[in-house]
Formats: structure tokens, sequence, C-alpha cells
């Protein structure tokens, strides 16, 4: 069990009891504070009334169905932090999902590292935007005006260059695979034999690099990409 200094608490919402009751106990195990909903309306309920760091939300529920629920709390002003875990793995549900206010999107079956992997990145993620700035070395990434700047000069991104470079930021010191990469910023039908992801990788190193003693960007041979500095 890993020693936390502040306990994060974790609304999982999920009708299969069974499942529901393995995620708590094994983010428990982590470390993690875990209240749990079976049913849609008391997790809407616990959701709008009761504090929590992040959100497992489930979408086939009964009473109140997932999409409802994060379009509710959304449209009500909170802001935690929301995966969606689901048996539903078609783009469009992803896409409806995310533009609904979603964090992220995990499908059935799934390895609990993976779960665990994804709810730190959400974590740290949601504590980075409280101070809206990530800086790594001389590197300011804004997430909230997505302005980016090394020392004093502003950088120009695009927008698919810009998530890139966030992804990263916010998993910095972490190696990023391409397939991570490809499943947080394109969609299924994206092609992991082209070379895509690389390419826009080169457009970033170019464009916070380039002149620089220092470099932030670095490839590592046969796992990915990682900032750090």
């Amino acid at each position: 069990m890993r020693e936390v200094k502040e306990t994060m608490r974790i609304l999982v919402v999920e009708d299969e009891k069974a499942l529901a009751n393995i995620v708590k106990k094994g983010l428990e195990e982590e470390g993690y504070a875990v209240d749990v909903a079976y049913n849609g309306e008391d997790g809407l309920f616990m959701a709008e009334n009761e504090s929590s760091d992040l959100i497992i939300l489930d979408i086939m529920l009964p009473i109140v169905d997932g999409m409802t629920i994060l379009k509710k709390v959304r449209k009500a002003g909170v802001g935690t932090p929301v995966l969606m875990l689901t048996a539903r793995d078609a783009i469009t549900d992803k896409v409806s999902g995310l533009d609904s206010g979603a964090d992220d999107y995990l499908t059935k079956p799934f390895h609990f590292e993976e779960l665990l992997a994804r709810i730190r990145v959400l974590l740290r993620r949601d504590s980075e935007a409280k101070t809206s700035i990530i800086r790594i070395a001389d590197l300011h990434v804004d997430m909230a005006s997505h302005e980016v700047k090394r020392g004093e000069k502003q950088i120009l991104l695009s927008a698919r260059e810009y998530a890139l470079l966030e992804l990263l930021a916010v998993n910095r010191n972490k190696v990023l695979s391409r397939t991570y990469i490809s499943e947080h910023i394109y969609d299924d039908e994206f092609d992991l034999d082209s070379n895509v992801i690389d390419v826009f990788v080169n457009r970033i190193r170019n464009k916070i690099d380039r002149g620089y003693e220092t470099k932030l960007i670095h490839t590592v041979r046969g796992a990915g990409y990682v900032l750090k500095g």
C-alpha cells in the first residue's frame, strides 16, 4: 500500500456491484478513500452534494444514465475530473462523453494498472490546473489560456500541437508510448503505423528546443517520448 500525504477521495458510480467492489477494494489498497453508488440517482446526488477529487462514472446505469449525470454536474458547475468507465467502445460514444465534459474514457474490460495510471494523471492534472501553469525548466505551459512560453519567448502552436505538448507536460518525466499518445489525442481509426505522431513531436521540438542548449523533448528509442528538463 502506498503512502499518501493527503487522502484523495474518489466516487465510483457503477451498477455492477462485483466490479464496483473490486475497484473500491483496489483503490483503497492504493491509499484512496472511496465512495460507491450503485445507481444513477444516488450517483448524481453524491456527485452534486459530496466532495470528491475524482469521479469514475459508468454510462449504462439504472434510473439515471451516466451521460445525463455528467451533463447535469457540469451544468451545476461541478468541475471534478470525470473518468468514464464503460463497455461502450464506439468512437461516437467517446466523442459524446468528452464533449459533455468527461476528462478521460476507459472501456471495459480493462487492466487495473491502467485505471490507476489514468487516475494519477487526472488527479495530477487537476492539481496543476488549479495553478493553471505547468513549469518545466524555463518552459511555461498555461492550461487555462493555452499560452506557451520558453523563457520570455512566446511559442505559437496549433491546437493539435498544444494538445500533444500539454499531454507530455502533464506527464513530465514519464515516457509516453505512441499508443498512449494516440489514445489520448487521436481517435480509434488513427493508424499507429503512420508517422503522424513523430511529425507533430518534431514540430513541437523545433519550436521549443531549437536554439536552446537544454533540450526538453527526448526520444526514448523503442519506447516513445518524454518531456523533462
